[in-house]
């Protein structure tokens, strides 16, 4: 099978899909579609350059996911990163850990097998817009189970940190720097004193746990504002992001971050993406959910691996009730990375245990 899973990649990685600049066209899904003879498809347009095709054969209840889009390719590639070089160990492209591989993956399994089957192929993760996600849960689609695609190293993961980022804008009032009211007057100064705070607040989550991960992510990723060294900075803005743990509630953190700014100091709080942790819900429930994956992944066969920091969309399926797990081939350290590979081992597992599974 490992061979026709390099077959369908090399055609995968040859459509740019880079993301952004989010114009991806329907090449791609062209290909997808003639790879599935027997299957229903349909192909979504949500707009902004988000397509969605749906592949189902048979009566199934649960639906596979794969996004095909990618990171846009560094300077630091050594190679045509649209080009896919295989050698004795690993497959090298765009895309082929994350998650083009998984996709080649689904089409070779599908066609050494006869079962029910229903394919999800995205392809706005990379943009975080969900878009083709909240679509297709938004309408009656009928299944109970989500698989989705990631690099987990074909293991099953049951729980991972939601995401959360901000943009803050802070006001000041312009000024000579000499003046005894600059240190509260600068903008910037107010962006510090908050930062300072959020970073307390952060560190006063540390022993918090979930699934074996621990604590609250964070990070200030850009601060902009002032004019110069001998002017009060009239407006500052700040964005940051935070990782919380499916214990967590983000909208009490959010709060909580809007707190640590001193009263009126802020002119805007503004959320720029959500995504919710895996499992979804309160930490009740988010337990309940997290052994329904457990026990999924147990009838499917397939060995369980240890929460994770970073967000995926399975989390979008698990907040609309389905029971939802991350399994893909691939490393995760390899995904976004110069010359991006994934281990033939792993694709040639995935594929075989795909094919199982449609088999049951």
């Amino acid at each position: 099978m490992l061979d026709n899973v390099l077959r369908h990649l090399e055609a995968l990685v040859a459509f740019d899909t880079r993301n952004p600049p989010r114009r991806i066209g329907t090449g791609i899904f062209d290909y997808v579609r003639a790879q599935l003879p027997g299957f229903r498809c349909t192909l979504s347009d949500h707009g902004d350059g988000a397509l969605a095709l749906l592949a189902v054969r048979g009566n199934p209840s649960r639906v596979f996911n794969v996004h095909l889009d990618t990171v846009p390719a560094s300077p630091a590639w050594s190679a045509d990163p649209l080009r896919l070089r295989v050698t004795a160990e690993r497959a090298i492209g765009l895309g082929a850990c994350d998650i083009k591989g998984a996709a080649a993956g689904l089409l070779a399994a599908a066609r050494a097998t006869t079962g029910d089957a229903a394919f999800l192929f995205s392809s706005d993760e990379e943009a975080n817009d969900a878009r083709c996600i909240e679509a297709f849960l938004g309408a009656a689609h009928g299944y109970a189970e989500a698989i989705v695609a990631e690099p987990t190293g074909c293991e099953a993961v049951l729980a991972h940190r939601g995401i959360s980022s901000v943009r803050l804008r802070f006001k000041g009032e312009a000024g000579h720097a000499a003046g005894a009211a600059a240190l509260e007057a600068s903008a910037l100064h107010q962006a510090m004193r908050w930062g300072a705070r959020a970073l307390e607040l952060v560190d006063g989550e540390a022993q918090r746990r979930f699934g074996g991960l621990a604590g609250l992510r964070f990070n200030i990723g850009r601060v902009e504002g002032g004019i110069k060294a001998n002017v009060v900075a009239p407006s500052a803005e700040v964005r940051f992001g935070f990782r919380p743990l499916p214990s967590h509630d983000i909208d009490e953190l959010h709060l909580r971050f809007g707190g640590c700014a001193a009263p009126g100091a802020l002119e805007r709080y503004e959320e720029t993406f959500r995504g919710p942790p895996l499992p979804a819900g309160d930490e009740t429930t988010a337990e309940v959910q997290r052994l329904a994956a457990r026990d999924l992944a147990d009838t499917l066969g397939l060995p369980v691996g240890d929460a994770v920091d970073y967000w995926t969309e399975a989390s979008l399926f698990s907040r609309a009730g389905m029971t939802a797990l991350v399994y893909g081939p691939g490393a995760i350290a390899q995904a976004h990375a110069a010359d991006e590979w994934v281990a033939l081992e792993q694709l040639q597992r995935y594929a075989g245990n795909v094919a199982r599974i449609l088999s049951l």
